[in-house]
């Protein structure tokens, strides 16, 4: 049969002062421990998005230029051969690229948006540090009853 969570004392059936002291101390530690592996992991996914935009941003901005360089001129050539004249037919040609590079932009922006910044791991310690206090009511309930 198993152990029982909550050691007896011999003489009356009861558990210790200090007996319950170490079982919350020990439960307080793996709390903590949990607490910091969510953290972990919140930060790990947060970084992975991080570096995902960043690389992006990087593999765009090359890809730009690159386009930039091999079709600009072929573009313009080939408004100019149409019958623009050289000056609209270059910035026709710059103004397609601000358009590009602002749809890249915003493809980072919402990447970058989805960085939660440990939101799940407050909300725990919030819950904890309520459950620790004593109180009945959860932070959420405290929040809308201040108003």
């Amino acid at each position: 049969m198993a152990e029982p969570a909550v050691p007896r004392s011999a003489a009356d059936g009861e558990a210790s002062v200090g007996d319950l002291v170490s079982l919350a101390v020990r439960d307080v530690t793996r709390l903590v421990r949990c607490e910091l592996e969510l953290a972990r992991l919140e930060l790990r996914a947060d970084g992975r998005r991080l570096f995902m935009s960043v690389a992006l941003t990087g593999v765009a901005g090359f890809a730009g230029i690159l386009v930039m360089f091999m079709l600009s001129y072929a573009l313009a050539f080939g408004l100019i051969t149409v019958g623009i004249w050289n000056w609209a037919a270059f910035l026709i040609v710059a103004g397609a690229y601000v358009v590009l590079g602002a749809l890249a932009m915003l493809v980072v922006y919402i990447a970058l948006r989805r960085i939660t910044g440990l939101r799940k791991t407050r909300d725990t310690v919030q819950e904890d540090l309520a459950v620790l206090r004593g109180s009945e009511e959860t932070p959420q309930q405290a929040a809308v009853e201040a108003g």
